[in-house]
């Protein structure tokens, strides 16, 4: 039993880019799928798909991106709210990662965004990752 699904699911796509994989398959949930929908939009993956494994289990096919020297795209992951630690911002107070070069991850009122997004609709919320 996972305690913090969205840690594992960053987990193992760091894992999978340490490793040099090209795909990497993770259990799908309504949060997952739709950071991985904001990975896809914000350019960190090549593309992804949601399917059913052989259990009837829905799973999330992230095809990963690398560089022309077969660097990962995605430098950096990190967890910011914990399950024990949750971190909440105000719109006045989103962090900007990398003085705007990565983006957080934030789950707001109106659903999980970018923070340049959550700016724009002035809204905050739960700072869930930063990407860079």
């Amino acid at each position: 039993m996972h305690t913090d699904p969205i840690a594992d699911y960053l987990t193992r796509i760091r894992n999978a880019q340490a490793a040099g994989h090209r795909v990497v398959r993770i259990p799908a949930s309504k949060i997952k799928e739709a950071i991985t929908e904001i990975l896809y939009d914000q350019g960190y993956i090549r593309k992804y798909k949601t399917e059913t494994d052989e259990n009837g289990h829905k799973v999330i096919k992230i095809a990963l991106k690398y560089d022309e020297h077969g660097e990962p795209v995605i430098k950096g992951l990190k967890r910011v709210s914990t399950p024990g630690l949750r971190k909440y911002a105000g719109v006045d107070k989103l962090p900007k990662v990398m003085n705007g070069l990565g983006i957080a991850i934030v789950s707001t009122s109106k659903g999980i965004m970018t923070d340049k997004k959550a700016r724009r609709e002035n809204v905050g919320g739960e700072i869930i990752a930063f990407v860079y």
